[in-house]
């Protein structure tokens, strides 16, 4: 196998699917209080909030272990309701030459598909395959619906 892969992986969310993508998009510094035991903080760096070319920062626990990364906002599409971050400095930048995530999000009526898509290309073959970056991704999601849904509403 070579050293570049993409790994994707789609969920499905019972939270609004344009509140979510917003929030990737405008209001990532928000997710720290939706994930505390993921993202502890997300800072602006440079640019707006919103705006491609912007750079965030991010602290992060993965692993059991505190990271950073430093990411530039790439791309973002209104009409395909995704974001594109360009991972640029940090702790994945030990393994990784290029990675770089999209939050895509699909809503149809109530139906509201989040996919993850990771795009990479390892240092050496001896790094691996980023499944369990993506199993973060796909928690975050979970705790950002969690957060959004009505206390009342029983979910599984």
């Amino acid at each position: 196998m070579g050293l570049s892969g993409k790994l994707v992986s789609q969920i499905d969310i019972k939270c609004d699917g344009d509140v979510f993508h917003e929030i990737f998009r405008e209001r990532p510094h928000h997710i720290s209080g939706m994930s505390p035991q993921h993202i502890q903080n997300c800072d602006l760096h440079d640019g707006q909030w919103g705006t491609v070319g912007s750079v965030i920062y991010w602290n992060y626990t993965h692993e059991g272990k505190e990271k950073v990364a430093k990411e530039i906002i790439e791309a973002i599409d209104e009409e395909k309701k995704s974001v594109t971050f360009n991972v640029i400095d940090g702790d994945l930048m030990e393994l990784y030459k290029t990675f770089k995530l999209t939050v895509h999000v699909d809503t149809n009526g109530d139906d509201n598909l989040v996919t993850w898509t990771i795009e990479y290309e390892k240092l050496n073959e001896d790094v691996p395959d980023p499944d369990s970056v993506m199993e973060f991704c796909l928690s975050v999601t979970k705790d950002i619906e969690k957060h959004h849904l009505p206390p009342a509403h029983p979910h599984a």
